[in-house]
């Protein structure tokens, strides 16, 4: 997935400090698992599994047609924000209907990978409730997918993200709607938001030209983030209705009742 997207504005909320070695595992309650749901290291892009093919197949067409000229195109017809109007949750719920082509880990639908993610980080960061919430929304770019969005295909959505209008890295594999509804998530959520899937940048270390100091910054947090969103990825279960609430408020602290999408 590609973006381009205008850098939010800063807000007052404090961001505690994160630890002194950012890239340190600290999960051990059961989410952390020693392989993905096909038995392989997480994010091996080349272990034969059944994924394997559909894995391969979404990259080729992700980068045959993520183009400069696409991203622009697409900005424009999704920046206006003028599609719907529904709440976070009600996003998460059509979320549901789908399973990530591009994901070799994981082919359970996208509620049980962002509860995962948010349940996992609320156990080792459990004064940072900014960071629950944006475990649990770090993926609604997701609902593009849906017909109420034009139902774009994966390849358009999903993925990893790299930036165009530059060479292709050798390192890439085969919230502006936060903003625009005034969201009081601070920088570094919104941040972690935008770039989780950058894996060119916070795995291998590219295009790191293009960042300022803000950006080092954030991506101490973003470092800490993709910990959770990658090796919480497992069979284990959440029970949904039992934590709903808890994210329900969250959601009632940070944004509106109601989004334009």
């Amino acid at each position: 997935m590609t973006l381009v997207v205008e850098q939010p504005r800063p807000v007052t909320r404090e961001v505690k400090s994160i630890p002194s070695d950012p890239k340190e595992s600290l999960m051990d309650g059961g989410f952390v698992v020693d392989a993905n749901s096909f038995g392989h290291t997480f994010r091996d892009y080349n272990a034969e599994s059944e994924r394997q093919k559909t894995v391969e197949e979404f990259y080729r067409m992700n980068h045959i047609h993520q183009t400069c000229d696409f991203v622009k195109r697409m900005r424009e017809q999704y920046g206006k924000l003028d599609r719907v109007e529904m709440s976070i949750w009600e996003c998460i719920e059509l979320l549901n209907e789908f399973v990530d082509e591009s994901d070799p880990d994981l082919d359970e639908p996208q509620i049980e990978h962002l509860l995962q993610t948010a349940e996992a980080i609320r156990k080792d960061y459990p004064e940072e409730d900014w960071l629950h919430l944006t475990g649990l929304i770090h993926d609604l770019g997701k609902v593009l997918l849906h017909p109420s969005f034009g139902q774009l295909p994966q390849w358009a959505v999903v993925g990893d993200t790299f930036p165009v209008g530059c060479a292709f890295d050798e390192c890439n594999v085969h919230h502006k709607v936060a903003k625009g509804n005034k969201t009081s998530l601070p920088l570094a959520g919104l941040f972690i938001i935008r770039y989780h899937s950058f894996y060119p940048l916070h795995k291998h270390g590219a295009h790191q030209y293009l960042m300022n100091e803000e950006d080092k910054e954030n991506l101490k947090w973003l470092h800490v983030f993709n910990k959770y969103d990658v090796y919480s990825k497992s069979k284990v279960r959440i029970d949904v209705e039992k934590v709903k609430p808890y994210y329900l408020s969250l959601i009632e602290k940070y944004f509106p009742a109601k989004l334009k999408w």
